[in-house]
C-alpha cells in the first residue's frame, strides 16, 4: 500500500464526520486540538426546508441550541475516549428523541398516518454499513442500524423482521404512538389538502 493511500485511511480514522439529516443551513462543526486535529464532528439537522420567513426568533433559536447539545454529544462521547461510531450515535440518539427534528419523536407521518422510520451508519475503518427501514417501535434507529452492522451477516433490514431484531438484541421498544407529534400530524394533514386539491385542480 502506497504512504499516500495509508495517509488517506489515517485521515479518514482520525475525523469522526456526522452527517444528520436536517434543514437548519450551514452545519455546525466541533473541533479538538486545532493544532493537532485529533478529531472534528460535522453535525447537520437535516433534510427539507424551513424558510426563515416561516421561522420566529424563538424557534430558530430551539433549533441551533438543540444541535449544538447534539454536537455536544458527540464531542463529550470522543473525549471520554469513545469510537467515532459512539460519537455518531450518541448524537443522533439525541436528535431521535428531540421532536424539533425529523428522526425518531418527531418524524414526519406517511400518507397512511404511521411514523416509519429509518437509520443508517458505516464504518469507515472498514466499510461495514447498517441500515434499517420502517421501524416503527424501535425507540433509537441508529442504535439498531448499529446492531445490524456489528451483529447481522445483513447490510439492511426493514419492518417488522427489524423490530424484531431490534427486541432480540435489547433494544429499547416502544409503542408506536411515542414518535407522534401534533406539529407532524398537522402537517400532514395540510399535505394531504395540498394533494387533493391538486388532484381536484388536474
Amino acid at each position: 500500500m502506497s504512504p499516500m493511500r495509508k495517509s488517506a485511511i489515517l485521515l479518514s480514522t482520525c475525523l469522526a464526520l456526522i452527517l444528520l439529516a436536517t434543514n437548519m443551513g450551514a452545519p455546525s462543526f466541533a473541533q479538538q486540538g486545532v493544532g493537532e486535529h485529533k478529531w472534528a464532528v460535522v453535525l447537520h439537522g437535516g433534510a427539507g426546508v424551513i424558510e426563515r420567513s416561516h421561522m420566529d426568533p424563538k424557534t430558530e433559536a430551539a433549533y441551533r441550541a438543540d444541535l449544538q447539545t447534539a454536537l455536544q454529544k458527540a464531542a463529550d462521547t470522543l473525549d471520554k475516549g469513545g469510537s467515532a461510531l459512539d460519537a455518531v450515535e450518541a448524537a443522533i440518539q439525541f436528535m431521535e428523541d428531540d421532536p424539533l427534528f425529523n428522526a425518531g419523536r418527531g418524524a414526519v407521518f406517511t400518507a397512511a398516518g404511521k411514523n416509519e422510520l429509518d437509520a443508517a451508519i458505516m464504518d469507515g475503518s472498514n466499510l461495514k454499513a447498517g441500515a434499517v427501514a420502517g421501524v416503527t417501535r424501535t425507540r433509537h434507529p441508529i442504535s439498531l442500524a448499529r446492531a445490524v452492522m456489528e451483529k447481522s451477516p445483513h447490510v439492511m433490514l426493514i419492518g417488522s423482521g427489524a423490530d424484531e431484531f431490534a427486541s432480540e438484541h435489547g433494544l429499547e421498544m416502544v409503542d408506536p404512538s411515542f414518535f407522534f407529534t401534533e406539529r407532524r400530524w398537522q402537517g400532514l394533514g395540510l399535505i394531504l389538502i395540498h394533494a387533493d386539491l391538486r388532484r381536484t385542480a388536474l
